[in-house]
């Protein structure tokens, strides 16, 4: 191949994922579907159900046509192949071009049976009938949804393909090609599954992502998951009106300092373990008094004589959360981008120390 060709399908590869999966770069930059067609699409604010109407099918087209776009591109990269003429290009373009062709009449007709009576064939305005009163129709919970969608008081969060929004009625999930409405008065909501990161890429502090399961009461509505970050699972429970219920195995986190003690303890994990001398007893943490002492403090972060850290001579004395609180109350709590990687005094002997110099007792 030749290299303008390897050149322009990396880049539109690229581009395509991009185009897809929007990270923030795009979204501040405006090249996403809902920026490229917001004279068309209108306000969310103003009419949260007729947009995502729009741009649900908007979205579908725009992502069936990426194909198209890559085999115009490589008639202008690869004009050797003389794509622009199809039955003088070779057998396998041919191909590619008619499921390039396929993929937006697909789209098309998809989108033509969503439209038909004024958009009620699209599944969010399937979802909503079955919500209606008999003597009105799916356009009047689509009002009631639009008027709330305009209050203030909303809980909403999630990156832009999947938002969590939580009205005084409504529960809805926005993504990429749906929008998933559940009414809260006939929903269930389950934790099924929590998932620890020890650096969240957006702000680089531990973060635990709660998934809830939204099954709803009526069998003609399917349930659906959302995700959220666990410290902001006590403003969620404000909104709702139904118990959120936690599988036995889900442990939710709703501070930071929750949220820092399983990651100091993730870290201490992994450091190299403290032997005890089979002449020495371990008494009880002078902390908490309530289980044996568990870590010592041993400097393995650099040499006996180089950085910051100190050895401490301490014998072990405190459980591994007794100094997870301990290295958490020295901390700036402006600053918790800084909690991993600063040092503190040891409790006991003031020899300063990192997370790496923590050692598990053995």
């Amino acid at each position: 191949m030749d290299s303008p060709e390897v050149t322009f399908t990396l880049a539109y590869v690229v581009f395509a994922v991009c185009f897809v999966f929007t990270p923030t770069e795009f979204h501040s930059a405006g090249l996403t579907v809902q920026n490229l067609l917001s004279g068309w699409l209108g306000s969310e604010d103003a009419a949260f159900v007729p947009y995502h109407l729009r741009r649900t099918a908007a979205t579908v087209l725009c992502h069936s046509l990426l194909p198209l776009g890559y085999y115009v591109g490589m008639c202008f990269a690869a004009s050797e192949k003389r794509l622009y003429s199809p039955s003088q290009a070779p057998e396998t373009w041919r191909v590619f071009l008619l499921l390039a062709l396929t993929l937006p009449t697909i789209a098309c007709t998809l989108i033509y049976y969503w439209s038909r009576d004024r958009w009620a064939h699209h599944p969010l305005a399937r979802t909503l009938a079955h919500y209606a009163l008999p003597q009105s129709g799916w356009r009047a919970v689509a009002s009631s949804v639009d008027t709330e969608f305009r209050r203030i008081d909303k809980f909403a969060t999630g990156a832009p393909g999947a938002r969590v929004i939580v009205t005084d009625t409504w529960v809805m999930k926005v993504t990429t090609y749906r929008v998933r409405v559940a009414q809260q008065q006939d929903v269930h909501l389950t934790v099924t599954e929590s998932q620890q990161h020890d650096l969240s890429p957006d702000s680089n502090l531990p973060v635990q992502l709660l998934t809830i399961r939204v099954a709803s009461a009526n069998p003609a509505v399917p349930a659906f998951d959302i995700r959220l970050n666990s410290t902001e699972y006590g403003e969620l429970c404000e909104k709702l009106r139904a118990p959120i219920r936690s599988a036995a195995n889900v442990v939710i986190h709703q501070s930071l300092g929750d949220l820092f003690l399983e990651t100091f303890a993730s870290l201490v994990e992994v450091n190299p373990a403290y032997s005890v001398p089979s002449s020495q007893d371990l008494e009880a943490c002078i902390g908490c008094m309530q289980t044996r002492a568990s870590v010592r403090l041993v400097k393995t972060c650099q040499e006996a004589d180089e950085g910051e850290c100190q050895q401490c001579c301490c014998r072990p004395m405190w459980c591994l959360t007794c100094m997870g609180k301990w290295f958490a109350s020295r901390q700036d709590p402006q600053r918790p981008d800084t909690w991993l990687a600063s040092r503190v005094p040891c409790p006991t002997c003031r020899a300063r120390f990192c997370i790496l110099d923590v050692c598990a007792v053995r």
